[in-house]
C-alpha cells in the first residue's frame, strides 16, 4: 500500500523559510511525478511544483518560481520543498501526491495524482 507522510509544516513569519519532507513508501520507488500542492481556507487546491523522478526536471507554478526549490533524495524515498521569502498568502495546508509508477508530469496542474498525503499546516500570519 502506498504512503505519503508529510512533515515540516509549521508557523513562521513572513520572509522566513521552512523545508517540507514527503516520504513515501509501499512501493519501488522509480521515475514517476511526485509533487505539492496546497489548499488554503475557501480556495481551490493548487499545484505547487512537482519532481519527475530519476530524470529530476522540476516544474513550478508561477506562485512558486524563485522562492520554492523541490528536490529529492532517492536512497530515502523523499521528496522536499525548500520554501523562502514565504508570504501570508503561503499559508495552507500542503499535501504530497505522486502519480503511478512511470506515469510523467504532464499536466501536473490539473491535480490528477493517484496517492496522497494527510497534509501539512503552513502557517505565515500576516
Amino acid at each position: 500500500q502506498v504512503q505519503l507522510v508529510e512533515s515540516g509544516g509549521g508557523s513562521v513569519q513572513a520572509g522566513g523559510s521552512l523545508r517540507l519532507s514527503c516520504a513515501a513508501s509501499g512501493y519501488t520507488y522509480s521515475r514517476q511525478c511526485m509533487g505539492w500542492f496546497r489548499q488554503a481556507p475557501g480556495k481551490e487546491r493548487e499545484g505547487v511544483a512537482v519532481i519527475l523522478s530519476g530524470g529530476g526536471r522540476t516544474y513550478y507554478a508561477d506562485s512558486a518560481k524563485g522562492r520554492f526549490t523541490i528536490s529529492q533524495d532517492n536512497a530515502k524515498n523523499t521528496v522536499y520543498l525548500q520554501m523562502s521569502s514565504l508570504k501570508p498568502e503561503d499559508s495552507a495546508m500542503y499535501y504530497c501526491a505522486a502519480r503511478r509508477v512511470g506515469a510523467s508530469c504532464w499536466g501536473w496542474e490539473r491535480g490528477d495524482f493517484d496517492y496522497w498525503g494527510q497534509g501539512t499546516q503552513v502557517t505565515v500570519p500576516s
